[in-house]
């Protein structure tokens, strides 16, 4: 029993050295202050400002009137009813189509008869349509519609310019829309210049992508209104 508590004393003084150097090495590198300063916040916190509730102050202030009217009665709001305001429209300039010719059955079939057998000669590797002409494409709006399959099939797919060259090499330029399928500006130009009249057929031969040979079989027989 004295051997063990000897060793016990023994070993409580060793671990207690131990402790005593283990201090002393913090000391030289100066550990408790760092440990302190790591362990004490480095700024304050400022104390939360109080904001104070805005106050509207409402004041009563006389509204001055004019000297003018200050001793007439106020006036009196009524209903009124009020013309209703029309922007005029823009007249566009009459056309006279008093001397337009139209023509008959019998000579309109006759055209067609006809320009079926000008088709019939021409090279049958272009492609070729038959047109009879309307009111609407020799004297009212110009417009050509041309047909949606014949288009679809060898026309481009976007608006070109398509040139129409007649029986004499005369080429006129047109503006071809592929959505519309017809022949806008420049149809007017060639129509006026050949004087084409209702019931006159035309032959269309495209030669190239973007130009037509064009006949004309002209009507007889027509009818002035």
């Amino acid at each position: 029993m004295v051997v063990a508590k000897e060793k016990m004393m023994s070993y409580e003084e060793i671990r207690q050295k131990r402790v005593e150097e283990n201090k002393k090495r913090m000391e030289a590198l100066n550990l408790p202050q760092l440990s302190t300063l790591l362990h004490t916040p480095s700024f304050k916190p400022s104390p939360r400002k109080q904001m104070k509730p805005r106050t509207v102050e409402k004041q009563l202030v006389v509204v001055r009137r004019s000297s003018r009217v200050a001793n007439k009665p106020p006036p009196v709001y009524q209903e009124v009813l009020v013309d209703k305001v029309m922007i005029p429209r823009r007249l566009s300039k009459h056309r006279d189509l008093s001397n337009r010719v139209y023509a008959s059955d019998e000579a309109r079939a006759e055209a067609l008869e006809k320009a079926e057998k000008l088709e019939s000669g021409l090279d049958p590797h272009f492609p070729v349509f038959i047109k009879s002409m309307l009111q609407s494409h020799v004297t009212g709006g110009f417009w050509l519609g041309l047909p949606v399959h014949f288009c679809k099939t060898n026309l481009p797919k976007r608006d070109e310019v398509m040139t129409l060259v007649d029986e004499e090499g005369h080429e006129y330029p047109t503006i071809y829309l592929a959505k519309k399928t017809g022949l806008s500006g420049g149809w007017k130009g060639f129509a006026v210049a050949h004087g084409l009249v209702d019931g006159d057929a035309i032959v269309f031969q495209l030669l190239q992508r973007t130009t037509f040979k064009v006949y004309i079989i002209r009507v007889k027989g027509s009818q002035q209104s």
